[in-house]
C-alpha cells in the first residue's frame, strides 16, 4: 500500500507544479506602454485571448473582438466588433 501511494504521489506531482512562465526574453517598447495602459499601470487584472488567422489579428476582450489586418509590416486596427466572441469574429473573416 505504501508503494501504492508513494507512486500515486510522484505521478501527481507535476500537477500541482507552478505553472510556466510565459514572459518574452524581451517586448517591443510600444508593446510595453499598450500593456500597461491596458491593466491601468497595474491597477487591473486583464484577461484576454487573442490569435491570428491569414493576414488578420484578432484580440477579444470583454467589450469585444478588434480585428487588425497585415499590411506587410504591421497589423493595423481595421474594425470593433462590439459583442463579439473570438469565435463568432472568427467565422465572420472565414470567407476572406
Amino acid at each position: 500500500m505504501r508503494r501504492i501511494m508513494t507512486a500515486l504521489l510522484l505521478f501527481a506531482l507535476p500537477a500541482f507544479a507552478a505553472p510556466k512562465a510565459l514572459a518574452p526574453a524581451t517586448i517591443p517598447h510600444p508593446v510595453a506602454m499598450f500593456l500597461a495602459s491596458v491593466a491601468a499601470d497595474g491597477k487591473t487584472k486583464v484577461t484576454y485571448t487573442a490569435t491570428a488567422r491569414g493576414k488578420y489579428f484578432f484580440f477579444e476582450e470583454q467589450s469585444g473582438v478588434t480585428v487588425y489586418t497585415y499590411d506587410g509590416v504591421d497589423y493595423r486596427k481595421s474594425e470593433f466588433l462590439k459583442g463579439y466572441t473570438l469565435a463568432k469574429a472568427l467565422k465572420k473573416y472565414s470567407g476572406r
